[in-house]
């Protein structure tokens, strides 16, 4: 496998994982470690680190929501504008154009059911190359990013004795 793709397959497993436990993984230096991960910021490969959050944990309401969102196109504006004017909003998480029955999916995060509807019905909706908006609200996590949510440890299952 190439150096480049097992240590991204790597950071995305744990991105805080030491530079020496990295090279131990790999089969490279340190050093090489450190270069592969500079030239893979510098050439915008790596965009970010960021947290996996199980928000049932933190106090106070976190929502999210996927939206799927329909377009229709003009001559003056494609895909790509429409992207972005819908990725300057912060609510917006993520935003994919995909293949299918809807032409963008958008991971919409916000404080609550209320304030994620209305930026949908406000923000989203008006944008004249929208014709239709679904919502739907995301009611549990058991996996993100990889990572598997909620006790893992704990079997509720009961013994039976033969």
């Amino acid at each position: 496998m190439d150096a480049k793709r097992e240590l991204l397959d790597l950071l995305l497993s744990n991105a805080r994982e030491d530079t020496t436990d990295l090279a131990r993984q790999t089969g490279l230096d340190a050093a090489e470690v450190e270069s592969l991960i500079a030239e893979l910021e510098a050439d915008g490969t790596v965009l970010g680190y960021q947290a996996v959050v199980d928000w049932d944990r933190v106090d106070g309401e976190h929502v999210q929501a996927e939206v799927e969102l329909n377009v229709e196109l003009d001559r003056e504006t494609g895909y790509e504008e429409i992207a972005r004017r819908i990725t300057k909003f912060p609510q917006v998480a993520s935003l994919r154009l995909i293949s299918g029955d809807y032409d963008f999916a958008i991971d919409v995060e916000g404080e609550s059911m209320h304030d994620v509807s209305n930026f949908v019905s406000e923000q989203i909706a008006p944008i004249p190359e929208v014709t239709q908006t679904v919502t739907h609200f995301v009611m549990e996590t058991y996996k993100e990013r990889g990572i598997e949510f909620g006790d893992r440890d704990d079997d509720d299952r009961l013994s039976v004795s033969p």
